[in-house]
């Protein structure tokens, strides 16, 4: 029999709903588990990603009031932050917008993902303003000097991504992988957390709308609608949360071949409410199709994979040897990881280390090791194998945080 919303949130106020995350059930079926429809009241699925849609909105006070007039432009460790749209005159306290794309005038590798982990970490943020009249001020701030901080996503969580080679012989700088992708078929970048992903475990899109709740980066949020250039073929959607009640770990820069970019976390409960949807949650990595494409144009597809050749079996974190470490080498591995995780002593902090294997790739010796993997595919009856060199998109948060959504949902602290 179908059920309602209405019937599962009392289940989950009385504690007794049957809440499993997408991964749960997944591995269900592949050992061939018995569960029904009848046994699931609740799916969380989870996503983790570079999601360039990403803004900040935030109120922060600067100086007492009558000190200066308006901001005229103001920086957060030199990453632009643009007063408004609120000009909040003479009161001494301003309203930024700053984008997770934007990149530090001191540093291209710096930029808003940066700044907002840091924030929420509870660093010491500098912060440079200057007035419409020429004055300047400076100060240092912590998160608890922002009154109000708002997450924006445009466009999060898609359902199908691209994944990418060069098959030309140049050096594309792209926000797509790691590092400028050089020619040759020798690298290959993907995006997508296959079928963990939200929106793939609801294909028919029935129950992912406006006003839908969710955990973006560790908060509830909810969400606005469909996201920017979303399509019935490739949607997505706009997310908010505030920004307060996140958690740095699900949120960060990602250093790319472009400058720096900011990854996301997402989680959403999808209610089983009749054997359609049910069926739609036990879609599985193999099923799910990855199409390739020239890392020159997202429009050139060349051929396609699953995510069950990329995902499937492969270790979601590097390992250290320390007996093959050479400072010398790893130099530019340090320099090169996108999430800043590799230390001077060429150890892996595991907090910030986001499981992408471009440290696997750079490394000239055993120095890091991950079973990353490779594709063979065929482009204009030519045959490739072209190794993983590059994820833009981690497992282990996306897990983690449909595991937290799961906790929330049977604690009796988030109903649908």
């Amino acid at each position: 029999m179908p059920r309602t919303i209405e019937e599962i949130n009392k289940k989950i106020v009385n504690g007794e709903a049957n809440i499993f995350t997408a991964e749960e059930i997944k591995d269900s079926i592949k050992n061939e588990g018995k569960l029904s429809f009848n046994d699931v009241d609740v799916v969380t699925t989870g996503t983790c990603g570079i999601m360039s849609g990403t803004a900040a909105i935030f109120h922060i006070s600067v100086t007492k009031p009558g000190v200066f007039q308006k901001a005229r432009k103001v920086y957060l460790n030199g990453v632009p932050a643009f007063p408004g749209p609120c000009p909040n005159e003479l009161l001494g306290s301003i309203d930024l917008i700053v984008h997770g794309t934007e990149h530090s005038i001191k540093n291209h590798h710096y930029g808003g993902g940066f700044l907002f982990k840091d924030i929420l970490n509870g660093e010491k943020i500098d912060l440079e303003l200057e007035a419409i009249d020429g004055a300047k001020f400076e100060k240092k701030i912590t998160l608890e000097d922002i009154q109000r901080a708002q997450l924006l996503g445009t466009r999060m969580a898609f359902k199908n991504y691209t994944a990418f080679i060069n098959p030309k012989n140049d050096v594309v700088n792209s926000i797509f992988n790691g590092i400028p992708m050089k020619g040759g078929f020798d690298q290959f970048t993907f995006s997508g957390c296959g079928e963990l992903n939200p929106i793939q475990n609801n294909v028919s899109q029935t129950l992912i709308k406006q006003g839908t709740k969710i955990l973006l980066n560790g908060a509830k949020g909810m969400v606005i609608g469909s996201g920017t250039r979303s399509s019935d073929l490739k949607p997505n959607l706009m997310l908010t949360a505030d920004m307060l009640q996140m958690s740095g770990e699900y949120v960060g820069g990602f250093k790319t071949g472009a400058g720096s970019e900011i990854y996301d976390s997402i989680a959403i409960p999808l209610p089983i409410l009749n054997e359609k949807i049910f069926k739609e949650v036990q879609i599985l990595n193999s099923d799910i199709p990855l199409t390739i494409a020239d890392i020159h144009g997202r429009h050139l597809p060349l051929s396609e994979t699953n995510y069950g050749v990329v995902w499937d079996g492969r270790d979601e974190r590097p390992a250290f040897n320390f007996n093959s470490f050479n400072e010398k080498d790893n130099e530019n591995i340090k320099e090169s990881c996108p999430t800043n995780a590799i230390n001077e002593n060429g150890t892996i902090d595991l907090d910030k280390c986001f499981g992408c294997g471009l440290c696997v790739h750079l490394s000239k010796n055993t120095t890091y090791t991950m079973n990353i993997g490779s594709l063979n595919f065929d482009i204009d009856d030519k045959s490739f194998n072209v190794p993983i060199t590059c994820r833009q998109s981690d497992i282990q948060r996306a897990r983690k945080i449909a595991i937290k959504l799961k906790q929330l949902i049977g604690e009796g602290e988030f109903e649908l």
